[in-house]
């Protein structure tokens, strides 16, 4: 008898925040030099993409109820950064240049905290539809 493999799903959701690429170690010319026009308070349509992976439920059908998935990416991700500045609205990104990268890896470790442990596989976030960053458990 085989074993039954891991399964990955995945669930979306999106949210809208201004930001603003600036590094307040460097002057206002390095930072222009560095960020271009995105030095510039301006906005995005963001998308965040979370993979979790596991085996299938025999009871439910599921890895993982992806409304449960979707609850937990509201209250760690989305309620706090929809809508807002995200260099001077949400605390917990305080000192951090809110590039896509930067916010993949805090997005990563908030959600991976409320997760079946080792369930957590990618965190994609989508800064336009061309440009994302993503972080993974690619062991």
């Amino acid at each position: 008898m085989s074993s039954q493999p891991t399964v990955l799903v995945s669930r979306r959701e999106t949210f809208n925040a201004a930001h603003q690429l600036r590094n307040p170690r460097l002057s206002d010319d390095e930072n222009r030099r560095l960020f271009g026009k995105c030095v510039n308070l301006h906005g995005h349509n963001y998308a965040l993409d979370v993979v979790v992976a596991g085996k299938i439920n025999d009871d439910s059908g599921y890895v993982m109820d992806l409304k449960v998935l979707s609850d937990v990416m509201q209250q760690q991700v989305i309620q706090h950064v929809d809508h807002r500045n995200l260099n001077t609205d949400v605390p917990w990104l305080q000192g951090c240049v809110p590039t896509a990268e930067n916010l993949a890896v805090i997005f990563w470790e908030r959600l991976k905290r409320e997760l079946p442990e080792g369930a957590l596989q990618s965190v994609r976030v989508w800064e336009t539809d061309k440009n994302w960053a993503e972080v993974g458990d690619h062991s």
